[in-house]
């Protein structure tokens, strides 16, 4: 029997990767996964972006861009159970069920309902409400014991350990408690907005993508903002120095830094060698990307064998939880 923890976590196919995710998620993913520590559920979370804009062939055509992604980044599908949420039914069925035990007062809590219906005013959906009660069941399904997340997420691990105390209370104990591991996720910003996080959301010029070529990396950098009249804690100029120092030579990197407190720094400079640096890290992401994408059927396997796999675990937690609930 393995006894070793569950991790479970997901991504939205509402785009490609970019930096932000990169240091924000599948980076830790895949240390996780190399650890040897843990067992890794990690899925593309198709079923939540159905509450966002996304036209249909849009969605079926980055579902595929974003397996290979992940793939490239170095998520191992023999480590790893790579799958689409979709493509395991049960992670609806047990989402309504939560739904039933888990009061709107405590869906009105969540923080990021407020944002995301800001950014589609035209679309406020009932699953932009509850989607945290699909995040549960994601969760849960696996039984899964960890969840790696960043500050900002701790309020959606604590609201899946309420539900399942909810369904334990109701229907006898069933589920355990998931504790959130909190990460050390460094904050991207926007290349020109600084004050916000970088978001596919706010448009192209504001991220810089995995798969982008050393020569568009230049051309956003160009145009980020830095500082107008110098200032250490300019956010523009911290946004560049924190990539500079994640991607690039540590030596050129404290050279900035040296730079930037005795007011010698030019902000060309650090844009040439912070876009550089990142180009180079990336270089070998965009081959093993365009290669896998060669191969569509291939990645169509792949995340159909982690549909498999992720099915069995989540037929039997459901089986059990039916028979709790008194559907079975």
């Amino acid at each position: 029997m393995n006894n070793k923890p569950v991790i479970v976590s997901g991504i939205q196919p509402t785009g490609n990767l970019h930096l932000g995710n990169y240091l924000g998620a599948v980076k830790n993913w895949v240390d996780l996964q190399n650890s040897g520590k843990y067992r890794m559920y990690i899925f593309i979370a198709d079923l939540h972006s159905l509450a966002g804009n996304m036209p249909a062939e849009q969605r079926r055509k980055q579902i595929i861009e974003t397996t290979a992604e992940l793939l490239a980044a170095g998520i191992d599908p023999k480590k790893t159970t790579l799958f689409v949420q979709s493509q395991v039914k049960e992670h609806t069925e047990l989402g309504w069920i939560f739904n039933c035990v888990t009061p709107i007062a405590e869906l009105e809590r969540m923080t990021q309902y407020k944002d995301k219906s800001q950014q589609q005013e035209k679309n406020i959906n009932a699953g932009l409400f509850t989607y945290p009660v699909l995040q549960a069941a994601d969760i849960l399904l696996y039984r899964g014991n960890v969840v790696p997340v960043g500050q900002d997420q701790v309020q959606h691990v604590e609201l899946t350990r309420d539900i399942a105390r909810w369904f334990n209370n109701r229907y006898g104990v069933f589920f355990q408690e998931t504790k959130h591991l909190l990460t050390d996720v460094p904050k991207v910003m926007s290349l020109l907005e600084p004050d916000k996080k970088m978001s596919k959301s706010l448009g192209a010029g504001h991220v810089i993508e995995l798969a982008d070529t050393p020569e568009v990396i230049e051309q956003k950098l160009k145009k980020a903002v830095t500082a107008t009249s110098g200032g250490e804690q300019a956010p523009g100029v911290k946004n560049l120095l924190l990539l500079l120092q994640k991607f690039g030579n540590q030596k050129i990197y404290q050279g900035f830094i040296k730079a930037e407190k005795d007011g010698s720094i030019r902000y060309g400079d650090l844009k040439l060698a912070t876009g550089k640096a990142i180009g180079e890290y990336f270089s070998d992401f965009r081959k093993r990307r365009a290669k896998l994408l060669s191969n569509p059927n291939q990645l169509k396997k792949i995340l159909t064998a982690g549909a498999k796999k992720a099915g069995l675990v989540a037929k039997k937690t459901m089986k059990d939880a039916r028979k709790k609930v008194g559907i079975s």
